[in-house]
């Protein structure tokens, strides 16, 4: 198996017009977050079902695919590698795909939303119970690039697959003030998901930020609230 090997299978789905539309999607637009960004037109549950015919393709060859300037080969990429991430029970083995998913990223391969949304929640897991995990993710969190700030809010969800709320918070802490809307999102998706979890936990978080905080985060934090309890965390926002 190779990665053109894929890059063929990609092609069978290819369409010229849905490429148009992902491009504008993606925000690929001069001084957009996507700049210069390439697609071909294949769908997401396209892209996956490549990946499940690629199961076996070797760290070098997702590596090159990784690489490539075609966004659904990279994403097919990622897909491929964290399929065998959660497979492997080999721990040598996991700590190598998580360092080639770092390395694509670092390098400015992993570079939009939903390449680290697919794949960072998954990937994570690799740092769950390890003594450095926060000093990790708050080193992302302080980057100035920013999809490796978004890789680690990301990142958290995986702690709190695990039952831990306490990741999710601290980069939320530190993410809460930054200026980017896709950190806005992703801090509020998160923390939307640590109130499915627990409730006050998220209404400490809200009672020390709701009234400073990005608009759009707020509202994806309080998604899941009863409508009542939405205005008024609006409410308080909107005082300041």
């Amino acid at each position: 198996m190779k990665a053109a090997d894929v890059k063929k299978a990609l092609a069978a789905f290819a369409s010229p017009a849905k490429a148009i539309d992902l491009q504008w999607f993606f925000k690929t637009g001069p001084g957009e977050y996507g700049e210069g960004d390439q697609f071909i037109g294949v769908t997401v549950p396209n892209c996956r079902k490549v990946a499940a015919q690629f199961s076996f393709l070797s760290i070098e060859e997702i590596i090159l695919l990784g690489q490539s300037p075609i966004h659904e080969h990279r994403h097919c990429a990622l897909v491929i590698l964290v399929n065998q991430f959660d497979k492997s029970k080999d721990e040598k083995l996991r700590k190598q795909l998580f360092d080639t998913w770092m390395k694509l990223l670092r390098a400015g391969y992993i570079n939009n939303w939903d390449l680290v949304d697919v794949s960072g929640h998954r990937i994570g897991a690799w740092l769950v119970g390890r003594t450095d995990a926060l000093t990790f993710l708050e080193k992302l969190a302080r980057s100035k690039k920013l999809w490796e700030r978004r890789a680690a809010i990301i990142f958290t969800f995986a702690f709190m697959r695990a039952g831990s709320l306490d990741e999710s918070l601290e980069i939320a802490e530190l993410l809460v003030d930054d200026e980017h809307d896709l950190i806005h999102k992703a801090v509020g998706w998160v923390m939307r998901e640590v109130g499915k979890r627990d409730i006050e936990v998220l209404r400490a978080f809200l009672h020390a930020h709701a009234a400073t905080m990005p608009r759009t985060m707020l509202r994806y934090a309080i998604e899941k609230m009863g409508e009542s309890e939405r205005k008024r965390w609006l409410a308080v926002k909107a005082s300041r």
